[in-house]
Formats: C-alpha cells, structure tokens, sequence
C-alpha cells in the first residue's frame, strides 16, 4: 500500500455514535438556549456543511467548546454500550498490516476513545489517539502529525465521515477517505470531491489493492 500512515476520524467513522450524540445534545440543547434535534431533522443536516448546521440550529460559535467539552464528558458514562460500524473491525486489522503508522484524530475524548478501543479489544491496532477541541482544528494536528513521522504528504491519508474531515485533509495537503456511513451525506461527500470515497468497511480492501 502506497500510505505510510492511516489517520482515521472516530465517531461516525470507526464508532457507531450518532444516535448517543444526538441524545446527549437533547439533553444539554436547554441549558444552551438552544433547540433539540429530532430524528427525522438529521436526513436534512445530513446535507449541510458545519457552518450550516450551526446556523440552522442558531448556535454560536462561541459556545461549540464548551458543547463539545460537556457532551464528551456525559458519553463516558455510556463508553462501554456504544458499538463498531459493522465490519470495522475487519477492516481496521487487516489494513493495520499493510502500513507503517496507524493513529486516530478526533474532537472526541482521549479518554473515551482509549475506553471503546479497549472494549472491542483493538486498542493495540493504533500508535496513538490524538484530540483537538476544535472542531475546524484537524488541520494543524494532520500537519504536525506528518511531521512527526517524517512523512511525505502523498504518504499518508485521513479517513473521516463529515466533510469538516474532508476540508481539514485538503487543508493539510494530503490524500483523503471518505465515508458515507457516518454523518455526512454520501452525496454532500461526493462534491466535496474527497481522494477516495467509501460505501462500506469492506472498500477499504481497495487501498491495499492499489500499489504505486
């Protein structure tokens, strides 16, 4: 496989979160001032970019760390009942063979990230686990991880489920995957116009088919 490192985004992309964090931004939507969101309004968000959803649903910038910080905080408590995307597993250790580097960028916890891998037993698959508080901040740590490892940027590649992960990647200057079974769209992914766009866990098959 032509990629050194696999960085890979964890909620939506690797942990099947959405309905968790859904429930948990419910839960604190009031003490914000702002409006929940129903199961049937995520079809629409779905399509936006994250600038879009924050003024669809009238939330301050200013406000989205401490959102952040709070609802990460209140899914520890139900670490261990969240699950995989279904063939991630897979996936993930059959690609951890074919490269040199393998490591996760989130907005999510350390804690919580180390705590899920732990419980579906693929914690020694990664180097590491990196977090920003940022949610448009994966740009700078995909630039200092590259340097970290001595890397090429056609050597390494980020895989994420919303287009924030997308743009971070091209931002950073280095090959992107996305997925379609996360947040985002498939079709809002599609322009975005991504490096590699997947359906499923089984396409990652493809990265190791690729040589060159």
């Amino acid at each position: 496989m032509k990629y050194r490192a696999l960085i890979f985004d964890f909620d939506g992309t690797i942990a099947d979160t959405l309905s968790e964090t859904r429930r948990i931004y419910n839960l604190i939507a009031p003490e914000y001032g702002i409006r929940e969101v129903s199961e049937e309004e995520l079809t629409g968000l779905r399509h936006l970019s994250l600038k879009e959803i924050l003024s669809e649903l009238e939330i301050p910038k200013h406000r989205v760390p401490s959102i952040i910080a709070r609802g990460t905080a209140m899914m520890r408590k139900n670490i261990d009942s969240l699950q995989l995307i279904p063939g991630m597993k897979e996936a993930l250790t059959e690609l951890r063979s074919h490269t040199e580097n393998f490591g996760i960028l989130t907005s999510n916890s350390t804690t919580n990230v180390d705590a899920f891998l732990r419980n579906h037993g693929i914690r020694d698959l990664f180097d590491f686990v990196s977090s920003t508080s940022k949610l448009t901040g994966k740009a700078r740590h995909l630039r200092a991880i590259r340097k970290t490892f001595s890397l090429d940027h056609s050597e390494m590649l980020f895989t994420g489920d919303e287009l924030r992960d997308v743009r971070a990647a091209q931002k950073a200057k280095i090959p992107h995957a996305a997925v379609s079974w996360g947040f985002n769209s498939r079709e809002a992914l599609a322009k975005s116009e991504p490096t590699h766009l997947f359906d499923k866990p089984g396409d990652f098959q493809r990265l190791i088919e690729t040589s060159g």
